[in-house]
């Protein structure tokens, strides 16, 4: 079969970059191959050779997709600069919708793949690198404004962040009975008032006036959900 005409390969790559994504929103990544891209279209998969030569080729296009996907979701609107974004931020990336769900899901069932290829585990990395970067500026923003201690690492924070914020992605996917919406959003409200008491030099006030610039007073408002929480861990 000869490759597409040059007017019609940009054409057929948003058809193909669709039938990727519906084969990874079904199947997630280890379900990702030629064959089921090219069923998913209805074409050979002699065809889809003209886009990916190769697996990795496929696998890196799909994260490529995925990582658009993410970037243009939507996103809340925070209250103020500082760890109200964070806050904010933090539950974006969270299973909190079906929507985030079904794209957290699709995260996950990468890791395998990226793992056993160092090519996409350097990808992997670069990721993280990123986001873990579009947390400090808002973490350094919290500093400046003494919500959290003049001599706190913006940067480690910032990994701290994503660490937390990806423990808790994997535990709500697998375990969504003891982690649903409103206990996860009381542990990010946890997480967030950490970063308030996190050093002995915290401001005086700093817990009370963050409470009262967190959207809808969030750190007072779940303390039940993350107590039942905390009932099922003694029980378990």
């Amino acid at each position: 079969m000869p490759p597409p005409a040059p007017g019609d390969h940009e054409a057929r790559r948003k058809d193909v970059s669709e039938a990727v994504w519906q084969v990874l929103a079904a199947k997630g990544f280890g379900g990702l191959t030629l064959r089921a891209v090219a069923t998913e279209m209805g074409v050979s998969t002699g065809m889809l050779t003209h886009y990916f030569p190769s697996k990795r080729a496929l696998v890196t296009h799909a994260l490529d997709l995925l990582e658009q996907d993410t970037a243009g979701r939507p996103r809340r609107t925070p209250p103020a600069d500082g760890l109200p974004t964070v806050r904010a931020m933090l539950l974006d990336i969270l299973p909190l919708t079906p929507a985030d769900t079904a794209r957290n899901r699709i995260w996950v069932s990468s890791w395998d793949l990226s793992l056993a290829d160092d090519a996409l585990a350097a990808q992997q990395g670069d990721r993280y690198t990123r986001l873990r970067d579009s947390f400090r500026p808002h973490l350094e923003r919290a500093r400046g404004l003494g919500e959290i201690p003049t001599n706190a690492d913006p940067g480690q924070l910032a990994a701290a962040a994503v660490a937390f914020v990806h423990g808790l992605v994997v535990q709500a996917l697998f375990d969504p009975g003891r982690f649903p919406e409103d206990v996860q959003i009381a542990m990010v409200d946890d997480f967030v008032a950490w970063l308030v008491r996190s050093g002995p030099d915290t401001a005086p006030g700093a817990c009370h006036d963050l409470s009262s610039r967190l959207s809808s007073g969030r750190l007072n408002a779940e303390p039940s959900a993350h107590d039942a929480y905390m009932s099922q861990e003694e029980l378990s």
